[in-house]
């Protein structure tokens, strides 16, 4: 057995061992300050399959069901208590691509939380393995997409993140907007998710795991390169804390209040992204 090929096996074992902490009743429970010992299994099922709800993300706020009439829908709770990352900067944008798409029945893919989370993960922070949605959980105006890649090493897709996604508007033609990713072995739990914060930034979380080498980088709504990155931070043990220091420039057109994402990756063993995690902070 080579080297490689070691560090494979244990990270795979890492992973299963994870994966049998889920299996709990669903439901809201509050925030943790760590790493949710719950992680999504490798699975089979296509991205269609859908699922009762998973343990609530450290790096998110806890879930809620869709409002009953006469309060306040899913506009507000993106624009008031979840940060939104990505496709859309606002509500605004949100609001004209929803225009457009009744004219024309342009960019549907916004309709489809499983597309919009791999999108997400592979167009926009560029982790091009990554490439399926390896299983679909919905709850109300919520959705959490557990998104992964195929390893040479096991038959199954391997899970990278649970994207958290909530309708960015009322009814079932308001699109899907990335929040955060819940967390699994690999947590982000500092800056804390909604804050505002400068440069340079403080990065942290816990990490099960071993040899992983964490990248960190910032990016904001639309695309483009990186405004900061930190490479890299060596980890490893059981639930082990991890931190780095990241600078970053928010660049002229990022105004005060605007929404950038944290990202922090690792990999290495069996491919160049095998887990990462985000959180949602605004520029003061």
């Amino acid at each position: 057995m080579t080297a490689r090929t070691g560090r494979a096996v244990v990270l795979l074992i890492a992973l299963g061992a994870a994966a049998a902490g889920c299996g709990g009743e669903p439901g809201r429970t509050p925030p943790a300050a760590v790493s949710s010992p719950a992680t999504a299994p490798p699975s089979e099922a296509p991205p269609s399959e859908t699922s009762p709800s998973e343990t609530p993300s450290s790096a998110t706020p806890p879930p809620e069901t869709s409002p009953p009439p006469g309060t306040p829908g899913a506009r507000d709770l993106v624009a008031g208590r979840y940060q939104p990352l990505w496709p859309f900067a606002d509500a605004a944008e949100a609001e004209a691509w929803r225009s457009r798409h009744r004219e024309d029945g342009s960019d549907a893919w916004h309709l489809d939380p499983a597309r919009t989370a791999v999108r997400f993960a592979r167009d926009h922070l560029g982790f091009t393995e990554i490439d399926r949605a390896v299983r679909t959980s919905l709850d109300g105006a919520h959705a959490r997409v557990h998104v992964g890649l195929t390893a040479e090493e096991g038959p199954r897709p391997l899970v990278a993140a649970v994207v958290h996604l909530v309708r960015y508007g009322k009814g079932d033609g308001a699109p899907w907007e990335v929040v955060g990713t819940d967390d699994t072995t690999f947590s982000l739990t500092t800056p804390k998710y909604g804050a505002s914060v400068g440069s340079p930034m403080t990065v942290g979380g816990r990490i099960t795991g071993v040899d992983e080498s964490i990248r960190v980088h910032v990016r904001r709504p639309g695309g483009g390169k990186a405004l900061g990155e930190h490479c890299c931070v060596g980890a490893g043990g059981e639930r082990s804390p991890w931190s780095a220091e990241v600078t970053f420039r928010p660049g002229p057109k990022t105004t005060p209040g605007t929404t950038l994402t944290v990202v922090a990756s690792t990999g290495g063993h069996v491919a160049e992204v095998e887990r990462f995690a985000v959180t949602g902070v605004t520029v003061p």
